[in-house]
């Protein structure tokens, strides 16, 4: 997927809400999107039609058998002055669904696998060359 999908901006939000994302959440996605490129699209296993896209901006989980309809989204997330890497992240959970809150725990565990799968497949083979430091005791 190369472009950036904006059907979140287009469809009538059923609940739009403040919340507050874990820290590595966040995190792991921004590693992933640098170092695998986005957006990212992962299929949400056991969630048979279910898609995660993941922008710098956005995270839509999509019912691609609808057309890629939205059923929930993390957006506006506040990140400017971030001066941690640890704290929650202030942002806007979106539903487009009357049942899109029940699939957001499985969602999030789902992504945190895959773009684990994902990064650990780029790291190089070797130890890169790497000396063990061996203590005397």
């Amino acid at each position: 997927m190369t472009n950036r999908f904006t059907r979140h901006l287009e469809v009538p939000v059923f609940e739009n809400q403040g919340v507050t994302l874990n820290a590595n959440y966040y995190n792991h996605v921004q590693v992933a999107l640098k170092r695998l490129g986005g957006p990212i699209r992962l299929s949400i296993p056991k969630l048979k039609t279910l898609d995660l896209i993941l922008q710098d901006d956005a995270w839509v989980i999509v019912d691609r058998a609808f057309n890629d309809i939205p059923i929930a989204a993390w957006t506006d997330f506040e990140v400017k002055k971030r001066d941690n890497l640890y704290e929650p992240i202030k942002c806007r959970k979106k539903l487009y669904h009357a049942h899109g809150n029940i699939i957001l725990g499985r969602t999030l565990e789902a992504m945190e696998m895959l773009l684990g799968e994902a990064l650990d497949s780029l790291a190089p083979e070797s130890d890169g060359g790497v000396i063990p430091f061996h203590r005397d005791h």
